[in-house]
């Protein structure tokens, strides 16, 4: 289950998508992120969708491998299906004990599942398609005019880009130690919720350890190589916009006033 956490994991290809510049897809994630929030019926969802698996195709990232980033989150869909189906009100079409089963609650929970869906697949196209030293010069290019009232902007985009990657890295030494205290005897899956959390005690100890040794390494290791960012900094590949990071801004412009006037006209 851990090693289908899509988050954070870079998928290496040379398509369209990677080559775009990623100051274009933060900001394109970002659109397609308000975009979702404003869709109000069904209807509204083809323009997405269109976008979405357009992006997809170009990206030459595998759909299954987008997919099996759904699994771990796989809990969170069905319960805010749950919540949705079982607490909207309106037509009662079917009665379970004191829960009721609305017609609305059905379109509800339908729209809300997807709506998340959508938004975990679409989010994971930024990491999976940038590279962590490109995610950083792109936040870091974004943040710069707020240096003007003081906001570290390399240091922000360094500690965001460093988190995301990390987060596979954890993944694993979590699956390891795991698997460790598995074959010593530790029990993680039987038992109710407390049981269960109770033995996931002797799994976060060696977990929170390891990932500060790796914080202490890391900064040794940035420390004894004279690492000094912010200004004066200069980069191998300076950040340059083309036509197609000009289309793509086009195109992404194009689905957010197609949802704002699907919403209000």
């Amino acid at each position: 289950m851990l090693r289908d956490i899509t988050i954070g994991q870079y998928y290496p290809t040379n398509s369209v998508i990677h080559r775009l510049d990623p100051r274009v897809k933060i900001v394109s994630t970002f659109i397609y992120i308000a975009s979702l929030f404003i869709v109000k019926d069904f209807f509204a969802y083809s323009y997405i969708l269109f976008f979405l698996g357009t992006t997809i195709f170009l990206s030459k990232v595998p759909f299954k491998y987008m997919l099996k980033g759904l699994k771990p989150l796989f809990l969170i869909i069905i319960l805010t299906f749950s919540m949705n189906i079982f607490m909207t009100k309106g037509e009662i079409i079917y009665q379970l004990g004191p829960l009721d089963i609305t017609l609305e609650g059905i379109h509800q929970a339908v729209f809300m599942a997807t709506r998340l869906i959508l938004l975990i697949v679409g989010t994971s196209i930024l990491t999976l398609t940038t590279s962590p030293i490109q995610l950083t010069d792109g936040i870091e290019k974004l943040l710069n005019p707020f240096k003007k009232i003081g906001v570290p902007a390399h240091e922000l985009a360094m500690m965001m880009t460093i988190a995301l990657r990390f987060i596979p890295t954890l993944l694993e030494e979590t699956d390891k130690i795991m698997k460790a205290q598995m074959a010593r005897g530790a029990d993680f899956e039987s038992g109710n919720i407390l049981s269960r959390a109770k033995s996931l005690v002797p799994l976060l100890v060696p977990l929170f350890i390891s990932a500060f040794r790796r914080a202490d390494e890391l900064a040794m290791a940035m420390e004894a190589r004279c690492y000094r960012g912010g200004e004066n900094r200069t980069r191998m590949r300076e950040l340059m916009l083309h036509k197609r990071d000009f289309v793509t801004g086009i195109v992404t412009a194009i689905l957010l006033i197609a949802v704002i006037l699907d919403r209000f006209i």
